[in-house]
C-alpha cells in the first residue's frame, strides 16, 4: 500500500464535491468562510477544485466534472492533500470516468496524495483501496472544519490535528461526550453550540476477545450495503424524487449500481479481508435494524464475516436504535467468537476520529483503547 505524507503547515490542500455540491450554494457560504477560516488557522492553504462551488444541481448533473476535480489535484505537484466537502449518496457514479483513465491511475501511484472523508466517500475509500492508495475515514469540510459553533468539536479537532504527524502509537480512546445532529444550519446558528451528553456507554465488547489485530478495512454500512445489493432504486425513490426530475439518468445509474460496483471490482474480495478488522458506521439516515440486517447480510453472502478477526462498530447517530443494533449484529455476524467491539466514536456521529485505512489496529476492550501500530 502506498502511503501519502502527513500533512503539514504551508501545504495546498483541494476542497472536493465528490457527492453533493451543496458547498456552492448560497445559503452555505457562511459554513464554506467558517471552513477556510479554520484551515488557514491550522496553517493549510485550502482551494477549491474548478467545479467543486458549481452548485448541487451541476454537481448532480456531472459526474464526470467531479472525477476531473480529482483527477486535477493528483496531477497538481503544488496539491499535497484532498478533504471531500461533505457525504452524498452517489460518488459510485465517478468509477468509470475515473477507473478507465490511466493517467489517473498513474498520478496516484506517482503522486499520492492525503485524501479524506466518510459517509459517501466510503466509495473513493474503497476505490484507492483497490488502487494501492492509502486514505483516512475522517472529517468533512462542512461537517467538521465548518462546524458552526466557530472551532471544531475538541474530540474531532484533536484527531485531524493528528493527520499532520505520522499515526504510528497514536491511540483512540472514547470520547467523554456526545453530539445531537443539529437541525439548524443556517447563519443564524454560527456561534451556536450542539446539543450534547456524556458518554455513558465507552466502549463495548459486544462479543469475543477483549484483545485482537487487524488492518483496518471499512466505512459507512449503508455505502457497503448498497455497493452490493441489487436493484436498489425503491429505497430511494421518495427521498431523491427531485434528484431523479434534475437528473434523469441518475435512476438508470442507481439501479445498476451493484453492476458498476463489481464491473470495477470495488468491494474487497472474500480473500482481501482475510485477517481484517471491519470498521463499519451507520448515516445519517439511521437505518432501521430491518435495514440495517439487510446491509450485513450482504456482507455476509461476500463473505466478510468469515475471514475477518474482528469488527469495530460506530457510535449510532444520536445513539438511535442504540440496543436493537447490538441485537443485529450479534445475530447477522453469528460467531460469537468473532471480537465486535461497540460505540466507537467514528463516522456519523459527532464528535469524529480519523481511521487509516490499512493500519494495523490492536484493539483492548478492557483498557478501552485502539492503538494504530
Amino acid at each position: 500500500m502506498i502511503c501519502p505524507e502527513p500533512l503539514k503547515k504551508g501545504d495546498k490542500v483541494a476542497i472536493i464535491c465528490l457527492s453533493s455540491g451543496i458547498i456552492g450554494e448560497p445559503y452555505c457560504a457562511h459554513e464554506k468562510e467558517l471552513g477556510i477560516k479554520k484551515l488557514l488557522e491550522f496553517g493549510v492553504e485550502p482551494v477549491f477544485t474548478e467545479h467543486a462551488l458549481r452548485g448541487s444541481n451541476y454537481i448532480l448533473s456531472h459526474p464526470e466534472a467531479r472525477a476531473a476535480d480529482l483527477k486535477a489535484a493528483f496531477l497538481d505537484d503544488s496539491v499535497k492533500g484532498i478533504i471531500t466537502a461533505i457525504g452524498g449518496i452517489e460518488t459510485f457514479r465517478t468509477f468509470k470516468y475515473l477507473m478507465e483513465d490511466d493517467e489517473f491511475i498513474s498520478a496516484v501511484h506517482q503522486n499520492p496524495k492525503f485524501f479524506m472523508g466518510f459517509s459517501d466517500t466510503t466509495n473513493n475509500h474503497f476505490m484507492f483501496h483497490r488502487l494501492g492508495l492509502q486514505t483516512f475515514y475522517g472529517q468533512a469540510f462542512i461537517c467538521d472544519l465548518a462546524e458552526l459553533s466557530g472551532d471544531m468539536l475538541p474530540y474531532s479537532k484533536t484527531q485531524f490535528e493528528s493527520c499532520f504527524e505520522n499515526y504510528h502509537g497514536r491511540k483512540i480512546t472514547p470520547s467523554d461526550i456526545w453530539y445531537e445532529e443539529r437541525t439548524d444550519f443556517s447563519a443564524s446558528a454560527v456561534g451556536t453550540i450542539p446539543v450534547s451528553y456524556k458518554e455513558e456507554h465507552g466502549y463495548e465488547l459486544l462479543q469475543g476477545s477483549p484483545v485482537f489485530e487487524g488492518e483496518l478495512l471499512g466505512g459507512c454500512i449503508d455505502s457497503m450495503g448498497e455497493m452490493l445489493i441489487a436493484g436498489n432504486i425503491e429505497r430511494f425513490g421518495d427521498i431523491l424524487a427531485n434528484e431523479f426530475e434534475i437528473c434523469p439518468q441518475l435512476k438508470d445509474d442507481f439501479a445498476n449500481q451493484n453492476e458498476i460496483t463489481r464491473k470495477y471490482n470495488i468491494f474487497p474480495s472474500a480473500n482481501e479481508w482475510r485477517g481484517k478488522i471491519l470498521f463499519a458506521e451507520t448515516s445519517e439516515v439511521m437505518p432501521t435494524p430491518e435495514m440495517l440486517g439487510e446491509y450485513l447480510y450482504a456482507l455476509k453472502n461476500e463473505g466478510v464475516f468469515d475471514n475477518i478477526s474482528g469488527i469495530i462498530v460506530g457510535k449510532p447517530m444520536n445513539e438511535k436504535y442504540y440496543e436493537e443494533y447490538k441485537t443485529v449484529w450479534r445475530k447477522i455476524v453469528d460467531n460469537e467468537d468473532l471480537p465486535i467491539l461497540y460505540n466507537v466514536n467514528f463516522g456519523h456521529s459527532a464528535p469524529r476520529a480519523v481511521l487509516p485505512y490499512g493500519a494495523l489496529a490492536h484493539v483492548d476492550a478492557e483498557k478501552q483503547e485502539i492503538t494504530l501500530i
